[in-house]
């Protein structure tokens, strides 16, 4: 809402700047957006919240402003008298429910342009003068808030205004100069014939005031806000008006905006009222009582506000407080009655509002509530993933967040044969489904990347994946480019399947878990190069390389390899240990290594031989580590050399070397009798 300071103070004789009554008023809820230097005057933009009607015009930021500094609200450059109606407009209201009042005055006018001083403040606010009589009507509107509207009286067939919703198929054209169709859920104001006025929303062309209009009917009305609000958006027309008639109108300002306009007519010189008025009033607005108990200011606010404060700040916004029900020194509570022109008042709260932001939050006394109890334990889940993600930063990936919902298209290939999990209300095609997996939103990450000059990715995202079963967390991560960072030092690699691996085990070792690894074979993985990740013989998660054709459908370069995977958290944390962590000192006593190498079928994987030897080996075999892999010369077809480091340890005495030698003795027996190895 656009203001000229020039205007406030006609209301308020506040000697503070702009950017002092700024600055102020932002503490008080009634933000100060920008300021606009118009010669010697200033206008100030205020940003007013959708629940707040009475700030959509100058006596209402006025209002403000005098409560804010303590000053009275006076009645603007000149004191307007009473409009005195006689009844003699023909005004039929055939809607009372969405047209609880309509007040119309008829004058005898001169059009012309309006005077300077009113053109000067109708465009400093936003409004495009027009002609003297227009401008009367706009300038009311900033004025006061209410809107109001001119029929050229003479193209008002039987000088009737009849207030009903429009007939099945009725059109008109608006003061835009576009013809609209209406419904009969619309509010039109109609001659004795056809709709001239589309209630509340914008006038009619066939009655609209022109050079040689002589005689003009004014109108102040109230209309239901969901009424304008329906209309404007069906009709697609946002006019200021509408934006004040759907916010909430005061229902006892239209006679008090009627004799303003009538006031301004006679005082710029463009008329004279003839003295015919009628205020069509069906049912009268009975205004309601609030209580308003001292001990709840306190309570909700955390600070004191002493008894005078408070009456003052609510007299000076509007509110009446009967004299009989003023607090007294044993008093508890009074009743408060709320202006016609607050249509945000409704509970206790928003009285108790007014009072503390008026009274200033800034007097909030900088102390800490009391602990009464001890505050809830943190969702385990919380520390689970941050172990997760602390992991992944570790290990040299970066966080990428992404939506839950996306395209249905872009869910299929990692549903696995479930039902996708329909948005019921999609914003678009884009979001008509939630993601039943983390690589979706991870891999477009990567591309975006990759499109954007980025050689070598790594990223995660630790979210929800959802599927008709219900939601779990996961942790999905991608990895394109080079194995480690490009260096004179070193040559380059790119990254493979087993650094991916590594990710896996190294996440997985977080949380105290060893995994085992099974091939497996998925839609949007390539095949033989793919893994799936296995816990206590439950599959907990899938990595391996991204199958070409999922890269290509995110413009990927059919050059990368981009090797992805994804780990159901909430199982990988169900199988860690329950015991914490406890300190170990370290060992006393030597290790002992032995390497052995072995033939074994090439179909066989390498899990395999570790369960083997797992199953044979004492307890003293602390380690396993695969350290050469050899098919060639000398090989036999189908068979492959795998050597192995077995490192032994007891952690209360030195192994001797028939220990050791027996117990190597008994894997390879395992070896030959399970898998028909042969030692080399």
């Amino acid at each position: 809402m656009k203001v000229p300071l020039s205007w406030i103070r006609e209301f308020v004789d506040v000697t503070a700047s702009a950017e002092e009554i700024g600055t102020l008023m932002g503490v008080r809820g009634l933000a100060l957006e920008g300021l606009e230097q118009h010669g010697e005057d200033v206008v100030m933009d205020f940003d007013v919240t959708a629940n707040r009607p009475d700030c959509m015009s100058v006596i209402g930021i006025a209002r403000e402003i005098a409560t804010a500094y303590k000053l009275p609200l006076a009645a603007g450059g000149t004191k307007v008298p009473p409009l005195q109606p006689n009844g003699k407009v023909p005004i039929t209201i055939e809607e009372p429910e969405l047209c609880c009042r309509y007040v119309g005055a008829v004058a005898d006018v001169t059009i012309g342009p309006s005077p300077k001083w009113m053109q000067d403040r109708l465009a400093m606010c936003g409004v495009r003068p027009i002609s003297n009589i227009v401008d009367i009507t706009n300038y009311v509107m900033l004025e006061l808030g209410q809107p109001m509207h001119a029929f050229d009286l003479a193209k008002m067939r039987e000088d009737k205004i009849v207030v009903r919703r429009a007939k099945a198929g009725e059109s008109m054209t608006t003061l835009d100069g576009k013809k609209r169709t209406l419904t009969g859920d619309m509010l039109v104001i109609a001659d004795a014939e056809c709709a001239e006025d589309i209630g509340g929303v914008m006038g009619g062309a066939s009655s609209e005031i022109g050079s040689a209009t002589k005689r003009v009917a004014f109108e102040a009305a109230y209309f239901a806000p969901s009424q304008i609000r329906s209309t404007s958006k069906k009709l697609g027309l946002k006019t200021e008006a509408s934006s004040r008639f759907e916010r909430g109108a005061d229902r006892t300002a239209p006679p008090r905006a009627m004799a303003r306009a009538l006031q301004l007519l006679e005082q710029i010189g463009a008329g004279t009222f003839t003295g015919d008025a009628t205020d069509n009033y069906p049912t009268p607005y009975q205004p309601k009582a609030m209580r308003l108990d001292r001990a709840r200011i306190s309570g909700l606010l955390g600070m004191d506000v002493p008894d005078d404060a408070v009456a003052r700040i609510l007299t000076s916004l509007g509110f009446e407080i009967p004299k009989t029900h003023y607090l007294g020194p044993k008093a508890e509570a009074w009743d408060v009655v709320p202006p016609s022109w607050r249509v945000d008042m409704h509970r206790q709260v928003d009285l108790i509002e007014e009072v503390g932001r008026h009274h200033g939050f800034e007097h909030l006394p900088t102390t800490f509530p009391g602990v009464e109890q001890a505050p809830p334990p943190s969702d385990p889940r919380i520390a689970r993933d941050r172990r997760a993600r602390t992991a992944l930063l570790g290990i040299g990936f970066s966080e990428a967040i992404s939506f839950a919902f996306i395209a249905s298209k872009a869910a299929e290939p990692f549903l696995d044969g479930h039902e996708p999990v329909a948005i019921a209300n999609p914003l678009s095609e884009l979001f008509t489904a939630m993601r039943p997996s983390l690589l979706s939103g991870v891999i477009d990450a990567v591309s975006h990347n990759r499109r954007h000059g980025r050689p070598d990715v790594r990223l995660f995202e630790i979210g929800t994946r959802f599927s008709p079963d219900g939601e779990t967390r996961g942790a999905g991560f991608a990895w394109t480019g080079l194995a480690t960072p490009d260096h004179w030092s070193g040559a380059r690699r790119a990254v493979d399947f087993y650094d991916v691996k590594g990710v896996v085990e190294q996440l997985a070792a977080e949380y105290q878990v060893t995994p085992s690894f099974s091939e497996t074979k998925k839609a949007y993985l390539v095949d033989g190069r793919a893994a799936a990740i296995v816990v206590k013989g439950r599959t907990i998660g899938v990595f391996g390389q991204l199958a070409p054709a999922i890269a290509a459908a995110r413009d990927l370069p059919a050059t990368d390899e981009i090797y992805a995977g994804e780990i159901d958290l909430d199982a990988l944390s169900a199988a860690a240990p329950a015991e914490t962590l406890r300190a170990a000192a370290l060992p006393k006593y030597p290790s002992v290594v032995r390497d052995v190498s072995i033939l074994v079928a090439d179909a066989l994987s390498a899990e395999t031989v570790r369960g083997t030897i797992r199953s044979a080996a004492p307890e003293t075999l602390i380690q396993i580590r695969e350290f050469d892999r050899y098919q060639g010369k000398g090989i036999p077809d189908g068979k492959v050399s795998v050597s192995f480091r077995l490192t032994f340890q007891s952690p209360d005495r030195t192994l001797t070397d028939d220990e050791v030698q027996g117990a190597m003795q008994r894997i390879m027996d395992a070896l030959t009798r399970d898998l028909q190895a042969v030692q080399r």
